[in-house]
């Protein structure tokens, strides 16, 4: 599985969404809380160019925002680099 790391504010609903659904799914991932560490929120920054929320970094691909499809998408893509090795 490949390594994801999400960006996340404790305010955020989008951001409770993302994990319940990362949960739901059975999918790790790392929490990084940006309102409590200027150096997630730097590396946030630098990864996106964005300072909105959620930001999910799946494997070094970067999505901004709770997007379902797109995750999945990427995810399937990485799997299946991770099957052919």
């Amino acid at each position: 599985m490949a390594r994801i790391t999400i960006y996340t504010l404790p305010t955020c609903p989008w951001c409770h969404k993302l994990k319940g659904w990362l949960k739901e799914k059975g999918i790790d991932f790392e929490d990084r809380d940006v309102s409590s560490d200027q150096a997630n929120v730097a590396e946030m920054q630098e990864k996106s160019g964005q300072l909105s929320v959620p930001v999910i970094d799946i494997g070094g691909k970067i999505i901004v925002g709770f997007a379902p499809e797109e995750m999945e998408a990427e995810l399937a893509k990485m799997n299946k680099k991770k099957t052919k090795k």
